[in-house]
């Protein structure tokens, strides 16, 4: 059991957990300490945890293990390890793909005049990590941050027709589904249905299924594979017609596919 004055003396984020672990706070402890140092040796981890050496071993080798640090041959100190450059790849990227492709949704949004969003795939979830609102007085707000439920959105339903059907099934693994909306996608069966037409025409329609009052149109970016990215226009149902379907997905499918060529 972990001692909570220190536990919460410690530097954090938010309110101290109730019933903190402490292996897992001291291994966290560690990779901030990876950061801070070009190196690392034992007694630099067992001083600045007060644990034993011992401890301090055990955590370096659980660490190690699972590619978090990596022992330097000739000098025997630890150093940041191929999981953690991956991890801070992965953030770095996900930064640098919303700078690149911010041009492009802007011209999408002043040719539309519409709201437009790109967004990730997060397991069963669609993250928001940009989005351009239209100008116009009645318009679909900005999702940016948000995360729902990815069979309930364009973009999500993009998304997931890229994925293989052993993966669908990991996902989803009950028939029924969670519903947003009364339009809403409710069971597996049908979203698989759903998913094999994305694949057919290429890109997925949302009809007041993440919101009502809403209908949005998205596709998929091909070239991008860590994180998977799409690009959606969301409209008032109102003003979806026939004609500005048509136009949308015109101009929907160029954008993807100018930031399919920047993002490879």
């Amino acid at each position: 059991m972990s001692d909570p004055q220190s536990f919460q003396s410690a530097p954090g984020y938010g309110s101290p957990p109730q019933y903190p672990i402490e292996s897992v706070d001291n291994a966290l402890k560690v990779l901030l300490l990876v950061g801070e140092r070009p190196s690392l040796r034992l007694t630099d981890v067992s001083n600045h945890l007060q644990v034993a050496s011992s401890t301090a071993h055990r955590l370096l080798a659980m660490l190690q293990y699972r590619g978090f640090v990596r022992q330097d041959a000739a000098t025997r100190g630890y150093v940041a390890g191929p999981t953690l450059d991956e991890l801070a790849y992965g953030v770095l990227r996900r930064l640098d793909v919303r700078t690149r492709a911010r041009p492009v949704l802007e011209r999408l949004n002043t040719e539309l005049q519409e709201t437009v969003h790109l967004g990730r795939l997060e397991g069963g979830d669609v993250h928001f990590i940009d989005t351009i609102e239209s100008s116009r007085a009645l318009r679909v707000g900005g999702r940016l941050g948000r995360s729902m439920p990815a069979h309930c959105t364009s973009t999500g339903k993009a998304l997931l027709a890229q994925l293989p059907y052993e993966e669908i099934a990991r996902l989803y693994p009950s028939e029924d589904l969670v519903r947003v909306t009364p339009n809403s996608i409710g069971t597996r069966t049908e979203l698989e249905a759903v998913l094999a037409e994305v694949r057919e025409q290429g890109y997925a329609r949302s009809q007041e299924e993440s919101e009502e009052g809403v209908s949005s149109i998205a596709v998929a970016l091909q070239s991008t594979r860590s994180p998977r990215l799409a690009v959606n226009v969301a409209v008032p149902t109102s003003r979806m017609s026939d004609q500005v379907r048509r136009d949308i997905l015109k101009r929907l499918t160029a954008a993807a596919e100018e930031l399919d060529h920047l993002l490879l």
